[in-house]
């Protein structure tokens, strides 16, 4: 028997209303573009940059080098996968600070994946992440390549309740990212030894035994755990001890090798306590070892500069060739600042560079053994391309020649 249909409720929106927006991307310029909230309800800053890689957005997120951050992904289907508890980058499960917000075009979808045990949503608000979706990422990208990595403001209200005059006013109010040390909240409290290894299908994350291998000494700036991993895999046993650890302190530990990690931030800022650290450590000719932040400051300890990028390098599909060996590697990336080749002492060899833009991406010395890579060979996107790099270390601390590096 047919019903006669309800009447409607005088209270809800027409079908055809423009939803109401639940999250906002405020520009320090007072661009606003609206969407829709995901992950931890609120306000967040910092300086918007976009990520090209189609996986690993969890890895992304985690990343201590993307402290002081909002990340809009270019790939639009984000979340698709959901999260685990074993793709984590950062060395605490929720760190106090790392990326500030993300920017995402489509709805999350329900996660559909064997390794999946959360919905992106739920693992965004456990960490505190503001997210926003439903935005156009192509305009905004473009927009990033044409005028550079805005600061801004990303809020997120279910009720759609926003001061639109006060967050333009916070966005432009915000620091540039030049002269700002971030490294202190992501770095490590206190000394802390590592031994596990690279993961395994059907097996999880590997583990070594300690005190059978190298003894490598982590300066950790904001170190990413597969790092530690890869450096563990290569045969060393990894003590990871803080930023701000003195060089004596360092060299009382006996290392056969140093580690100088990623981090996120103005290199030259970090450089105010680190660089003399790392001066001490060449000069003491112990083999050591740079990656992204590590490689800029390594740069600076030999008095060479580093300059803000415009865009910057974020993503998984990037060329870099290995002057050392002619062969081009496809990397994963993460910076905005870069070291100025021109700058370098005759010392200090080129030893890789990007195919993008020319920009430095690798150096060795020729009078003490050290090199280091502005990218990030244990990221895996090649997927193996660049895992050398650590089979090279161990070389040259085998072997503690200069040159040895370039040659391995």
């Amino acid at each position: 028997m047919l019903q006669d249909a309800a009447a409607p409720d005088a209270t809800a929106p027409e079908p055809w209303a423009e939803p109401v927006a639940t999250a906002l991307l405020v520009l320090a310029d007072g661009t606003i573009l609206e969407g829709f909230g995901i992950g931890q309800t609120g306000i967040a800053d910092g300086e918007v940059c976009f990520n090209t890689a189609m996986t690993g957005y969890q890895e992304i997120l985690t990343d201590p080098s993307y402290a002081g951050q909002i990340v809009t992904f270019t790939f639009p289907h984000i979340g698709n996968v959901g999260t685990n508890d074993e793709d984590l980058e950062s060395l605490e499960a929720a760190p106090a600070s790392g990326v500030r917000g993300t920017v995402i075009a489509s709805a999350v979808t329900k996660p559909s994946n064997w390794r999946s045990s959360s919905h992106l949503d739920g693992w965004l608000k456990a960490r505190g992440i503001v997210g926003i979706t439903g935005v156009d990422t192509r305009a905004l990208t473009a927009r990033i390549r044409d005028q550079g990595m805005p600061n801004a403001v990303i809020a997120n209200d279910p009720e759609g309740r926003f001061d639109r005059e006060t967050l333009k006013a916070r966005a432009a109010a915000l620091a540039p990212m030049e002269g700002l040390d971030l490294v202190p909240p992501v770095t490590s409290r206190a000394p802390s030894e590592w031994s596990e290894t690279v993961w395994a299908l059907g097996n999880g994350y590997g583990k070594r035994a300690a005190g059978e291998g190298l003894k490598v000494v982590a300066i950790d700036y904001g170190v990413k755990r597969n790092i530690l991993r890869l450096l563990a895999q290569a045969g060393c046993d990894v003590t990871v001890v803080p930023a701000t650890t003195t060089a004596d302190e360092i060299l009382a530990l006996k290392p056969d090798g140093v580690f100088l990690s990623n981090g996120p931030g103005d290199p030259a800022a970090t450089g105010a306590y680190a660089v003399p650290v790392i001066r001490k450590l060449l000069d003491a000719k112990v083999p050591t070892f740079g990656i992204c932040l590590g490689h800029q400051l390594m740069g600076l300890a030999l008095g060479g500069r580093t300059v803000k990028m415009g865009q910057g390098h974020h993503g998984a599909n990037h060329p870099v060739k290995d002057k050392t060996t002619g062969k081009v590697e496809i990397v994963s990336m993460n910076h905005g600042f870069a070291v100025d080749p021109a700058s370098l002492p005759e010392t200090a060899v080129e030893t890789h560079v990007s195919l993008f833009d020319g920009s430095n991406c690798g150096l060795t010395l020729i009078d003490r053994p050290a090199f280091s890579v502005q990218h990030h060979p244990e990221a895996s996107p090649g997927p193996r391309d660049s895992h050398y790099l650590f089979e090279r270390f161990v070389t040259l601390m085998r072997s503690g020649e200069p040159e040895t590096a370039a040659k391995a």
